[in-house]
């Protein structure tokens, strides 16, 4: 599987369209050297091959498909990008935001104690609202960071503007 995962970006690369505001929001984030994570239900060579033909951050944490024993819904990849960030049990739930674009996802972000934004960039609203979205955003140019401090334990403040739901 992984391998003919790895063929999928190299082979349909030409079509690859960046969600909007990804590649602003990766690059505030590396800017204030803040951690974060990619947690996907797809394999080591999909994500990777998507990140390097977008030409996209790759992150410092990545929870692939072949690192779990039990998918999403289930919370174990992001209580395991959890751990991969350092985070203290106690700082989890304060300080970990999921951006997910699947109702799955926000299933296994909610579980895992997160706050989470669902992208309507491939499911309903009404399918993100359903899963537990705390917010519901058409793309990424409606996240921005607004100030942040450096390091593993510093603090990031984020704006979200036109929310189609809260």
């Amino acid at each position: 599987v992984s391998y003919i995962e790895s063929l999928i970006p190299r082979e349909y690369g030409a079509d690859a369209v960046e969600v909007p505001g990804a590649r602003s929001l990766l690059t505030s984030l590396e800017h204030i050297n803040a951690p974060w994570a990619i947690v996907t239900s797809g394999t080591r060579p999909l994500v990777t091959g998507w990140l390097d033909v977008m030409e996209l951050s790759h992150p410092q944490h990545l929870v692939v498909a072949e690192d779990v024993s039990t998918g999403k819904p289930a919370p174990d990849c992001y209580r395991l990008g959890m751990d991969r960030l350092g985070l203290a049990a106690e700082e989890r739930r304060a300080t970990i935001l999921v951006i997910e674009d699947s109702p799955a996802g926000i299933l296994a972000g909610k579980a895992a104690g997160c706050r989470v934004i669902g992208l309507a960039t491939t499911h309903s609203i009404e399918q993100l609202r359903e899963s537990g979205a705390d917010w519901i955003v058409q793309d990424l140019r409606s996240v921005t960071l607004t100030s942040g401090c450096v390091g593993v334990h510093g603090t990031i403040q984020i704006e979200i503007r036109h929310a189609l739901e809260h």
